[in-house]
This record gives structure tokens, sequence and C-alpha cells, in this order.
């Protein structure tokens, strides 16, 4: 869909002035919607990717995501919207994950476990349906220039849930992300902590496949995090970095491949992989 758009669109051209261009780019619908979505996955990916990276649980959002697949398989076969399927795998994975491991940072074998079975299931979901799975299989690298108004306001009513939540817990996730022996005796659940914040990987996780697809979710939920982790000073400062990063590399991808016939998640993942690359150059040479 997306080399589609860029061939039909083509001849609209680049002229350097970004303003007219981008004047020229939000005439569409589907330019307009992309930015939206774009925009709130951002928003949510930068928050919840610092905590995924200050918990060390990189490896949980990346099976999140690959379990959110079989979902979506699932959902294909009985004829229901992948999306559906894919948050309710996700949500039952991330659940599976957090009562199997009790700690953080012991939980990559529980996580191996779950992602291997979760990954089975959507082997046998593929081979059983015998139609194009192609909304399942379009998940896999995002459709982002598809997404419609509706897709809009549910990514919406999730994204404004999960920074609400966050909010919530925030002090009891910044200091069980920390120290969880010293939180555990301050009285904290680390395990209802650790539940709830799986989940709000989830839900992150689900929304944040539309834009660059189930199997580049680090370059949204992992890779700003983990830039911002090495030039904050204070969660608050990382927070803010990540999602700025997030939404710089968003729109940068969005705007790009509306002028060029490439898929928006290869400029967003490159863009911050550069910049990831650049920032470990730049401290290692002043180190």
């Amino acid at each position: 869909m997306m080399l589609k758009y860029a061939a039909t669109l083509s001849d609209t051209g680049f002229h350097w002035n970004l303003w007219a261009d981008f004047q020229n780019m939000w005439q569409y619908a589907f330019m307009q919607h992309a930015f939206e979505a774009g925009t709130i996955v951002a928003i949510v990916a930068g928050v919840v990717g610092y905590f995924v990276v200050m918990r060390r649980l990189s490896f949980a959002a990346h099976a999140l995501s690959h379990v959110g697949f079989a979902g979506a398989a699932g959902a294909v076969l009985i004829g229901v919207n992948p999306v559906f399927g894919l948050l309710v795998f996700t949500s039952g994975g991330g659940l599976a994950m957090a009562a199997l491991g009790r700690r953080a940072n012991t939980q990559d074998v529980q996580i191996g476990t779950v992602l291997a079975f979760m990954l089975g299931l959507g082997v046998l979901f593929i081979n059983l349906y015998k139609g194009y799975a192609t909304e399942a299989y379009s998940l896999l690298f995002g459709e982002i220039l598809g997404i419609s108004i509706g897709d809009v306001f549910i990514t919406l009513v999730a994204g404004v849930l999960i920074i609400a939540t966050v909010a919530l817990l925030y002090r009891r996730l910044v200091f069980t992300s920390l120290d969880e022996d010293v939180a555990e005796a301050k009285g904290i659940s680390v395990l209802g902590v650790g539940i709830c914040f799986m989940l709000l990987i989830a839900v992150a996780t689900s929304i944040a496949v539309q834009v660059v697809g189930v199997l580049l979710i680090f370059a949204l939920m992992v890779t700003p995090a983990a830039i911002a982790g090495r030039l904050a000073s204070r969660p608050a400062q990382g927070i803010a970095i990540s999602v700025g990063i997030a939404l710089a590399a968003t729109w940068f991808g969005l705007f790009t491949s509306y002028y060029l016939p490439y898929p928006v998640s290869f400029f967003i993942t490159t863009s911050v992989f550069i910049l990831y690359l650049a920032v470990r150059l730049l401290q290692a040479r002043s180190a």
C-alpha cells in the first residue's frame, strides 16, 4: 500500500520548501491520519519504552510483539479484526510473563518459554487459514499509511489510558525499576507493579505495530529510550528525551516516505539507529 501511495504521489516532487511540501502532503486524509496515529504512538512508545529499558525488559517488549502476531493470525482465522487478536494475545502473554517471573531482572527464561509457545500457536493458525492472511502479515512491517480515522480514535483512547496509568504508577515504577528489594521493603508490591507494567507494554506494543510492525518494534519502544538513558540524569528528563526522539523519527519517516517509494518503518528505524550510533561514538570520544 505504501508503494502504491508513493507511486501515485510521486509527481508532487520535493522542492526543499519544507512548509510548502508539508502543506502539499497534509491535503491527503491518509497522511493526516498517519501523522495523528504516529504522534500518539511515538509519545506512548517514548514513555513506556523508557521504563522498558530502565527495568531491563527489552526482550519482553520484543517477545510481546511476536506474541501479538500469533494473536493476529488467530483473529484472522476466526474472522475477527487482527488488532483485537493482537491485543488479547499480548495482554495474555504479558500476564503470563509477569506471573511466571516475579522480578523484572529474572524473567528471560519465562519470557522465552511463553514466546516459544505463542509462536507455535501462530504457525498453527496461519497453517489452518485457507485464505490470504494479508491483514495479519501487514502487521509484521506496519501499515500506518492505511490507517483509518476509526483506528486513530482507538489509538488515541489507548494512548490516553496508557499515559494516565504511567502517571498514576510513576513513583512506584521508578522505585521498583531502581531497586526492587528496597521497594519491597517499603511495602510496594513488586509483583503487582510488574503485572501492571507488562500490561502497559502489551497495549503499547499493540498500537505501536501499526507504525513499525511486529519485526521492528524495537525502533520506537527501545532505541529512543536507550539513547535517552545515555543522555539523561533523571527519569523525567529521560522520558522527555525519549519521547522527543520517537516523535522526530516518526515525523521524519512519514515526511520522507511521502516523497520516496520506501516504507515508513525503514526511515524510522534507520534514523534512530544512526542517532544511537552517533551518541555512542560521541560519548566514546569524550570519555
